[in-house]
């Protein structure tokens, strides 16, 4: 705990197996969130998978934000070859947001894209994450034809990078 009036403690964005306990705890605080806001529920099994293996080099990376230890924030990156790349399971936890970390975060993706030969950036959002398409807009993304048949998806976005 702070002492009053001292700075929170910076957030360190790293990449993280998929695999490891804080990644794993990051997915799942998001599917619950998910699973709240989304009219209807979320099902993980009915969404397009991001499976360990595809968040693991060479195939993708996952990122997971640190404050003070405590997992705050994550994204995940998926790489199709040629073709444009996919950013998933951006999550920002409530007690985070407010302070840029979703731009920080999308900002750490789009480099780690960069970085790996990606031109091009994709994602999928559903209509209930209000913050995170006007997020995705402000940063960039542009709407795009639906390029997956996601049936969580109510907005598919892109951007050059």
């Amino acid at each position: 705990m702070n002492a009053p009036g001292a700075a929170p403690p910076a957030v360190e964005i790293r990449i993280c197996d998929p695999g490891d306990p804080t990644a794993r705890y990051c997915v799942a605080e998001y599917f619950k969130e998910l699973d709240e806001r989304f009219e209807g529920g979320f099902e993980p099994a009915r969404s397009i998978p991001a499976t360990d293996d595809e968040m693991r080099p060479p195939s993708g990376l996952f990122v997971v934000a640190l404050r003070g230890g405590e997992a705050v924030g994550c994204a995940g990156l998926k790489f199709h070859g040629s073709e444009p790349a996919e950013m998933k399971r951006l999550w920002v936890a409530r007690s985070a947001r407010g302070n840029g970390l979703g731009r920080r975060l999308v900002s750490e993706v789009e480099s780690l894209a960069i970085h790996n030969g990606v031109s091009t950036l994709r994602l999928d959002t559903n209509r209930s994450l209000r913050e995170a398409i006007a997020m995705y807009r402000a940063s960039g993304y542009r709407e795009a034809e639906a390029f997956n048949d996601e049936v969580y998806a109510d907005h598919w976005f892109e951007k050059d990078l």
